[in-house]
């Protein structure tokens, strides 16, 4: 967050401390989970002892832990957070997933990139009774998955190698992508024509169609997934213009599903002076 963008939302009445704090939190995600006090400075514009006091805090509590070599790493208490948020959203999701299923018959699910990993939080499963590798709760390498590459595409490509030189690239089947190069191949294809696809790379008899959940609270993506029997090209032709249809309307259930402002002005803040 810039600094002209800490002074704003501190004037809209919130607690500076906390916007500050939750600032630094998502810095360090973008950084990949860890990272040093003077990165912190240079990507959040905020001088170093207000960092330094903010990660003290962070530790304590332990949303934030120190390295070894003085570095810091995002905290295991925030894994029941990011646990607890999935939960909301998997409720969101299922009318509209449900939708999927009833217009395509096939089963539908909706995925976040969380860290490195994707994990299955929401899925309406197909009335036939054909059984796939997904179910709630799963994590998988993103490399192999439709939900993964339209996770994915919407990074920077470097961000992209620097993920994938850390999880790997094994080969699920022998249509698996398992290069770098290949993958962002694929991923530029992907943001050329708004969906993804899993052709096989999964589980070997299976398609996926993905689309990204635009202007989701925290990177998410909605799928169908069936026999490659019945998702050939032609039903994904179909598919897809629906599939991007519920995305949006997703989209905007999340967003309404925001807490309203409260009343009254801000609570004071003790560490509001500059620095």
């Amino acid at each position: 967050m810039p600094p002209s963008d800490v002074r704003k939302s501190s004037a809209s009445g919130g607690v500076q401390s906390l916007e500050r704090a939750f600032a630094l939190l998502e810095h360090m995600a973008d950084a990949g989970g860890e990272t040093g006090l003077s990165e912190l400075a240079a990507s959040s514009g905020l001088p170093l002892p207000t960092i330094h006091r903010l990660m003290r805090t962070l530790v304590a509590c332990g949303y934030v832990r120190q390295q070894p070599n003085r570095r810091y790493a995002l905290g295991p208490r925030l894994i029941r957070l990011g646990e607890a948020a999935a939960r909301p959203l998997a409720t969101w999701a299922r009318p509209h997933l449900a939708r999927l299923v009833e217009a395509t018959g096939e089963t539908a699910n909706m995925a976040l990139l969380d860290g490195d990993e994707v994990v299955y939080v929401a899925q309406v499963p197909s009335r036939h009774s054909m059984r796939m590798f997904t179910e709630v709760g799963r994590r998988v390498r993103p490399h192999a998955t439709g939900v993964g590459k339209a996770l994915l595409a919407g990074l920077p490509d470097a961000e992209v190698r620097a993920l994938l030189g850390r999880t790997g690239m094994p080969a699920a089947t022998e249509r698996t992508l398992t290069t770098p190069d290949a993958f962002l191949a694929a991923l530029a294809t992907v943001r050329e024509h708004g969906f993804a696809v899993d052709d096989n790379e999964q589980e070997i008899g299976v398609r996926c169609i993905a689309v990204l959940v635009p202007d989701s609270p925290t990177a998410a993506a909605i799928s169908v997934s069936g026999p490659a029997g019945r998702l050939t090209d032609a039903a994904t032709e179909k598919m897809v213009p629906l599939l991007q249809e519920v995305a949006r309307e997703l989209s905007a259930a999340l967003a309404g599903a925001a807490l309203p402002e409260t009343e009254g002005p801000g609570e004071p803040d003790p560490e509001a002076a500059p620095g």
